[in-house]
């Protein structure tokens, strides 16, 4: 037996391990999901903000706080399309197979050095911006709001928080115990 073909035997892998690693693709339309997700979010701003214009031509303007209203719909739309984003390309990047955008002058920063953890991290601190746009709009719709809603939402947001620090933290010790 040559030296090739004896590389070729230890790369080769076993049916069932074979099975499991390629079951990994069971997850591209999962992806593929997510994606038309994403166009249906594109829509929903495309229609917010044709509403905002619309408000402003046909009533001759619109008070301050309706216009913050819905231009914190936009960007609620846009942190999920980014979240969306994440999700997608770090996702198939660390779980399905990597798509080989070294050195692409489009490569995001953030996936070079993309791995299930700092996917963790990035999604969580998403999730509290989003929290936060949501939290900030209740806030200026008070008035038309109980304090039991208020309050709930206070609480919700801050889960979103405490659960993002701990798995910072917890993704921290393990980065330092890796490097022991």
């Amino acid at each position: 037996m040559n030296q090739d073909t004896q590389e070729q035997t230890k790369d080769r892998l076993r049916p069932l391990p074979r099975w499991i690693f390629m079951s990994r693709w069971l997850q591209a339309p999962l992806y593929m999901g997510l994606i038309v997700a994403q166009v249906v979010y594109v829509i929903q701003f495309w229609r917010e903000l044709v509403h905002l214009i619309g408000m402003m031509v046909s009533k001759g303007g619109t008070t301050e706080t309706e216009i913050m209203l819905i231009v914190l719909g936009l960007i609620d739309v846009v942190m999920i399309s980014n979240l969306l984003v994440m999700v997608i390309v770090g996702g198939w990047e660390t779980f399905v197979s990597r798509l080989e955008l070294k050195n692409h002058p489009d490569q995001p920063e953030w996936l070079s050095h993309v791995n299930a953890g700092v996917l963790k991290v990035k999604l969580a601190t998403a999730i509290i911006g989003i929290s936060s746009i949501h939290l900030l709009k209740t806030f200026i719709n008070a008035e038309h709001l109980d304090d039991k809603t208020l309050l709930w939402q206070t609480l919700i947001h801050l889960t979103f928080v405490i659960s993002a620090l701990a798995i910072a933290y917890t993704e921290t010790l393990l980065a330092k115990a890796k490097k022991i």
